[in-house]
């Protein structure tokens, strides 16, 4: 599989109108496509990003009305975002202070810098120095100024009680590679590199063999997303995954990218995407996430959705 990196990650609230004041507002990301989930149109599905909705920089969220996560292993632990430099990560620590954020401070893991904190609903975040590496695209209209600003998706951290299954699945059937192992709070952290490596393209695996599995709610992430580049590439993927006899649902357009669904062996759900075409296929980027955008093929329910949803 030639996958170069993370494409999102999606999670779930239960309070989009919270949810957006919390990424816009304190965190200063733009909603870049305000739809709905394809599978269940009852619920929004919000899409924050940089300033130009880059591949890789989607932080996602399905709006359900439900209980809180019970957190657990076999389950997706921590979203990383990547900014640039020590002095940028104090600001951020200064910043979610005067929000009320509790926050752990600017500590060290994985030879990186790392600002740990939660949103409103228990969301895991941790903010990480990139080093200036990979791409980051500003939005003029967010209130963090440009050189603080999040520039992407970093490493997502995964949680399994025995790494094993999940490793041959990453490494045989994805073509991820073992970059290095490391200690994180009295647990083992194995790390996997897509492309060419570097925070916005590792896979995270924290080893936890004395949990129970998580129980998904508000909180909780639903999916993380791989990037792969076209559609040929995405093609192949999925030939790889038949070829090996790994379900999957199948190709799937989801109008703005195509996607490729399948569980790895402890169960958490992963999706192969592709770049394009991306969030200004039906809208002008200067305006992308003003309004309600829906797929052509529910643009004749707009009506009937539109009616079902709250404002944000």
């Amino acid at each position: 599989m030639k996958l170069t990196g993370i494409h999102h990650l999606t999670a779930v609230t239960a309070d989009a109108p919270g949810n957006h004041r919390f990424y816009t507002q304190v965190l200063g990301m733009r909603l870049v496509k305000k739809t709905v989930n394809q599978d269940d149109v009852s619920a929004y599905h919000l899409f924050y990003a940089d300033g130009v909705a880059a591949p890789g920089s989607d932080l996602t969220f399905f709006d359900w009305p439900v209980g809180p996560e019970i957190r657990g292993t076999h389950s997706i632990v921590q979203t990383a975002l990547r900014v640039t430099g020590e002095a940028t990560l104090d600001w951020w620590a200064a910043r979610l202070t005067a929000e009320g954020v509790e926050h752990h401070g600017v500590t060290r893991r994985d030879g990186r810098l790392w600002l740990d904190f939660e949103d409103p609903e228990g969301q895991r975040l941790g903010l990480v120095d990139d080093g200036g590496a990979g791409d980051g695209h500003a939005w003029e209209r967010s209130p963090v100024p440009a050189e603080h600003q999040i520039r992407g998706l970093g490493p997502i951290t995964l949680s399994v009680p025995d790494p094993r299954p999940t490793e041959a699945v990453l490494t045989q059937v994805m073509d991820m590679r073992k970059a290095r192992t490391f200690e994180a709070s009295g647990r083992t952290v194995l790390v996997y590199e897509m492309g060419e490596g570097g925070p916005a393209a590792e896979l995270h695996l924290r080893v936890e063999p004395g949990l129970s599995p998580a129980q998904p709610g508000a909180g909780g992430v639903h999916h993380v997303a791989f990037r792969t580049p076209d559609k040929e590439t995405y093609r192949a993927c999925a030939e790889r995954l038949r070829s090996v006899r790994l379900p999957s649902s199948g190709p799937v357009d989801r109008f703005y990218f195509e996607s490729l669904y399948f569980r790895e062996p402890n169960g958490i759900l992963f999706e192969i995407a592709t770049d394009g075409p991306g969030f200004a296929t039906d809208e002008p980027l200067e305006s992308l996430g003003e309004s309600l955008s829906l797929p052509p093929f529910l643009e004749s329910r707009r009506a009937e959705i539109e009616a079902g949803l709250k404002p944000l």
